[in-house]
């Protein structure tokens, strides 16, 4: 006799993953189940969701590296469960971290001597590091103020008003005033000598940005060192400068070796940048690096006492990963200075093709400098027919991600677009890249005219009857709403249709 088993509900052993009812029944998405399910189906669920997520090689938005080599994935993958903090566990991943601290202080031209340790730490990113010397700067000045029995209630920090929003986020959280530098069309970063004008007693540092994130600008970091020099010697005043090079720190070295804009400045007295950016690392690894021990109170410090050594510790958070101080240290001794530079040398060389490929098509200005961040600031010379934002939008259509945004204060009836160009964007994607905006740019002329003449028309019959025109920044923002509708509503009637 034969004998027969009906699968149960909870069998899915005999079924496909698609045809089990793990996939074809939606979970709850903002409930714990209550029930578990397969190893199996949980991935396909995930791993479907996730395929709606962009390319993040096509990311052009972002400064944040999205390529690295298989030995390196390895090595990460390999440490993805080790704690960073428990160094008595992973002595010898500290010992990494310490490594990469020296080598990115030589790097910076700090003032060690042969046997000197430096003094930096590895952060989650930029954002930790700038709290950190935010934070230095402030209890130094404190002290300062307390020792000379001056109010020490009403710190401030002078940066352009093109800093990240982390600068932002630091005066916030500590209560420090933010005093910035306005922009002005054609002149993108913070003027130094403004700059100098608006510090007093009360400003603990100057920030200024080695590779604006607007348009990849490198601020005159040497002229406000020497502008500040003066001022301080005729005020009595010591006030430092920190340089934000997030995404030109380890540009500058490679690309301009001459320029002066780190510890070879007297008042530079620390520095962060983004390993996680043109370090060449994936996401979540950023340096903060003091000039001396003397820039770091001692106070903020906590020392930990393992293997007989001691480690000071200097962090705003606890427990996190390893692998991506490994990774640096893999990216430092594979490539050597050699590699950083032939990298950095080849995304200039194609953010040249890129710009030439733009101005070729005679439709838009160039806004990024040569000099800086390899990568494409631009827009349109004639924005009444259709603006960045629609360009913007459009280039989804062919997997592209190019951020639209408006300027900071003062400047802000500037649009433009931006390309960042990474260690993994090709001449060849460049190219593609340029043919793409160039079909979009032909659909766009090709579609119905735009909303703006008929707002030119309503104007005229406005003025004929003693009405004030609207300004050109008003008539713009109404022409971007008509085309946010239009473009809306194209994509209802084609999931209508379909």
């Amino acid at each position: 006799m034969v004998l027969s088993k009906t699968a149960s509900q909870s069998d899915v052993s005999v079924h496909s993953t698609f045809a089990s009812r793990y996939v074809r029944t939606s979970l709850p998405r903002f409930k714990m189940p209550e029930d578990s399910i397969p190893k199996e189906a949980a991935y396909q669920i995930i791993n479907d969701e996730l395929m709606l997520d962009g390319n993040p090689r096509l990311n052009l938005a972002s400064f944040v590296t999205t390529w690295m080599e298989p030995e390196c994935d390895k090595l990460i993958m390999d440490a993805i469960n080790k704690n960073y903090v428990d160094m008595d566990e992973y002595p010898v991943t500290t010992e990494l971290q310490n490594r990469c601290v020296n080598m990115i202080a030589h790097l910076f031209n700090a003032p060690l001597g042969d046997s000197e340790a430096a003094v930096g730490v590895g952060t989650v990113g930029s954002s930790e590091a700038i709290m950190l010397a935010g934070l230095a700067f402030k209890r130094k000045w404190q002290n300062k103020r307390k020792a000379e029995g001056k109010p020490y209630d009403k710190p401030n920090i002078v940066t352009g008003a093109n800093v990240q929003v982390c600068w932002e986020k630091f005066a916030r959280y500590f209560e420090v005033e933010l005093k910035e530098v306005k922009l002005r069309e054609g002149y993108y970063v913070m003027d130094p000598v403004q700059a100098v004008e608006m510090v007093d007693e009360n400003t603990i540092c100057v920030a200024a940005i080695l590779g604006s994130t607007l348009n990849g600008e490198f601020e005159d970091v040497k002229l406000l060192n020497d502008l500040l020099v003066e001022k301080n010697k005729e005020t009595g005043w010591d006030t430092p400068i920190h340089v934000d090079a997030a995404s030109g720190g380890f540009i500058a070295p490679f690309l301009y070796p001459e320029l002066e804009w780190d510890f070879r400045l007297p008042l530079v007295k620390s520095i962060n940048v983004s390993g996680h950016k043109y370090g060449l690392v994936y996401a979540g690894i950023g340096w903060v690096i003091w000039r001396s021990k003397e820039d770091l109170p001692e106070e903020l410090i906590f020392h930990i006492n393992y293997l007989g050594a001691d480690q000071p510790t200097f962090t705003l958070n606890f427990s996190k990963g390893s692998s991506q101080v490994i990774a640096q240290y893999y990216q430092l001794i594979r490539l050597g200075y050699e590699g950083y530079r032939n990298v950095m040398e080849n995304c200039h060389e194609n953010a040249m093709v890129l710009k030439e490929g733009l101005e070729k098509t005679g439709r838009f200005n160039i806004v990024s400098k040569d000099h800086g961040v390899p990568l494409v600031a631009f827009s349109l010379k004639d924005n009444k027919c259709h603006d960045e934002f629609e360009i913007s939008e459009m280039l989804r259509r062919y997997g592209w991600i190019v951020p639209a945004y408006t300027m900071p204060a003062n400047a802000q009836h500037i649009t433009v677009l931006r390309v960042v160009i990474r260690e993994d964007f090709s001449c060849t994607l460049a190219e593609r890249l340029v043919a793409d905006i160039q079909k979009v740019l032909h659909e766009l002329d090709t579609l119905p005219a735009k909303v703006n003449a008929k707002l030119a028309m309503a104007d005229e019959e406005k003025d004929k009857n003693g009405t004030v025109k609207k300004t050109a920044i008003e008539t713009q923002r109404e022409i971007t709403a008509y085309w946010k509708k239009f473009v809306s509503e194209r994509k209802t009637n084609k999931n209508q249709i379909c």
